[in-house]
């Protein structure tokens, strides 16, 4: 009986915690270009740039406002790399902006190549105006068309070979609300975005999508892993190895201290819980 109040209290903690979505890592070839086109073509801001000689990389840290609040990218480059494997399994990031067609433009400009102009389209009876795009790197990028949000990088598209067991792992183990369900068999895909907050465009989202007959997805090793915070790292990893012994998944070795955690999904997609506290502190110490 103790076992099973234990469990019980573990399975609701997800939806109690505190949490964010922090940052996204993302592996380039070239880090002062990668800079460059995502500053001038999307307009994000550098908000911290380093070099880490001891262990053969550097990285930037880009976004449109302060990590304190903000859902940001860390690009990393290490050393000797002078190009990254996309790989079929990432799908995008998203951008929210109030003028699609002058950041596609100012995209095309920089660069990068637009794989759908700007258009109008509707989904099961929401209307959208949106645009696509490659950058330099070959990362895509969902142009959204918003007035006003509090989260301009707002989304990150992963593919997966289960969506309903995808959908029970983040609802379950991360505590993430199902926000919008999408099935589009014209384009041969259904998807799940998934977030914190109760508005998709208010909040950062994980859109999870399934290709109809998708078997298997090339690895690619540039897009490497979402930061997610909490309040309670042992708490929450317990959660994880929980669902992870019924749905898959697993948590990773060799983890250095108890303010962090990472585990991987069932489809092998990396995230790192992070102490929020901790985290702050970081932010105030400019590491």
């Amino acid at each position: 009986m103790a076992a099973e109040s234990s469990n019980t209290e573990l399975q609701e903690w997800p939806q109690k915690d505190k949490r964010r979505f922090l940052r996204a890592v993302y592996h380039v070839g070239d880090l002062d270009r990668t800079i460059k086109f995502h500053t001038e073509a999307l307009g994000m801001k550098v908000l911290t740039k380093g070099d880490v000689p001891e262990e053969k990389y550097s990285h930037a840290v880009l976004g449109f406002g302060p990590q304190e609040s903000q859902f940001v990218l860390k690009l990393i480059h290490n050393y000797g790399v002078d190009s990254c494997e996309v790989g079929t399994d990432f799908g995008h990031f998203a951008i929210a902006t109030p003028d699609v067609t002058k950041v596609a433009e100012d995209f095309r400009a920089k660069g990068g190549k637009i794989l759908i102009e700007p258009t109008s389209f509707k989904i099961e009876d929401e209307s959208f105006f949106i645009a696509f795009g490659k950058d330099p790197d070959g990362c895509s990028f969902e142009i959204i068309q918003r007035d006003s949000t509090p989260q301009p990088l707002c989304q990150v598209m992963l593919c997966v070979e289960d969506l309903e067991r995808s959908i029970n792992f983040y609802e379950r183990a991360l505590g993430m609300k199902p926000l919008r369900r999408v099935t589009w068999p014209e384009r041969k895909y259904a998807a799940a975005l998934m977030g914190y907050g109760d508005k998709e465009d208010e909040t950062t989202i994980l859109e999870l999508t399934y290709n109809y007959g998708a078997k298997k997805y090339i690895k690619g090793n540039a897009y490497s892993q979402v930061a997610i915070s909490t309040e309670d790292v042992n708490k929450s990893g317990e959660v994880v190895k929980l669902v992870a012994r019924e749905l898959g998944g697993k948590i990773l070795p060799d983890q250095t201290n108890n303010k962090t955690i990472s585990f991987l999904d069932p489809d092998g997609w990396k995230t790192v819980l992070v102490d929020n506290e901790e985290y702050l502190k970081e932010l105030q110490s400019g590491k």
